[in-house]
């Protein structure tokens, strides 16, 4: 086997210290590419495509060079990493000069020196969502064999990785949300006691008078409620106590 292979349960295992360090999935991946460089000896440049909020984005990317061509494909529809993302197969061009698959995007590549490519996709919850691109400019046939196997491994333990990472980006944001939430509930909450002791009236009362006034001003509720502590209180509202972040585990 001419190319050289790192011991794999080093970079398999990093997959997961990465994700105690990196919680923006952007930055996880723009490790993972870091890692799968290091992976086989052939590979000049990686990138990273995923299917992210309905659209295609080459979020990582080894070096320039695997950054331009990776949106290439994304505007022509057609390359080997989007049709590794779009069928969820193993995709290799073993030499561009000999074989005519994706005419645009080999014109692109062959200018960049690009000689082999090996795409695989990435899978959460059973959807290829995503695929990892490895680029060599040195040889024909640079992949193959146990080259690959070795590069499908990483590919699964990728997705793994970036499931869970993904999982948990989104309970940051829905965390986030709701604390937003309950600040604003406490905002608002706090306007309702004022007009109560103002108004001499109950709490749907008091809601009421801070809705309609909203609505007539064409203003958001809790933008309503801050100015009417702030004009009583001629202070800041308080919004509550964020919520404590434990570490991950």
């Amino acid at each position: 086997m001419d190319a050289s292979l790192p011991a794999q349960p080093v970079a398999l295992d990093a997959l997961h210290t990465l994700l105690l360090s990196a919680p923006e999935v952007e930055t996880f991946l723009c490790e993972v590419a870091e890692l799968a460089a290091g992976m086989v000896g052939t590979v000049n440049s990686v990138g990273i495509t995923v299917r992210y909020g309905g659209e295609l984005l080459t979020v990582a990317s080894r070096d320039a060079r695997a950054a331009t061509r990776d949106p290439s494909q994304c505007l022509d529809g057609q390359g080997p990493c989007l049709e590794a993302l779009m069928t969820g197969q193993v995709v290799e061009v073993s030499d561009q000069h000999t074989q005519p698959r994706f005419e645009g995007f080999q014109a692109r590549a062959r200018a960049h020196g690009v000689i082999s490519i090996l795409s695989l996709p990435l899978f959460v919850d059973g959807t290829s969502i995503g695929a990892l691109s490895l680029f060599s400019t040195v040889r024909a046939n640079a992949f193959g064999g146990e080259v690959t196997r070795e590069a499908l491994a990483f590919a699964e333990r990728t997705s793994t990785a970036l499931a869970l990472t993904i999982r948990y980006a989104e309970q940051v944001e829905t965390s986030r949300q709701l604390e937003r939430t309950l600040a604003a509930r406490t905002v608002i909450d706090q306007a309702i006691g004022i007009l109560m002791a103002q108004q001499r009236c109950d709490a749907h009362q008091a809601f009421d008078l801070l809705r309609r006034h909203s609505q007539n001003h064409n203003r958001k509720l809790r933008t309503v409620a801050e100015g009417l502590i702030a004009r009583v209180s001629g202070g800041q509202p308080v919004a509550g106590h964020p919520f404590e972040q434990s570490p991950r585990a």
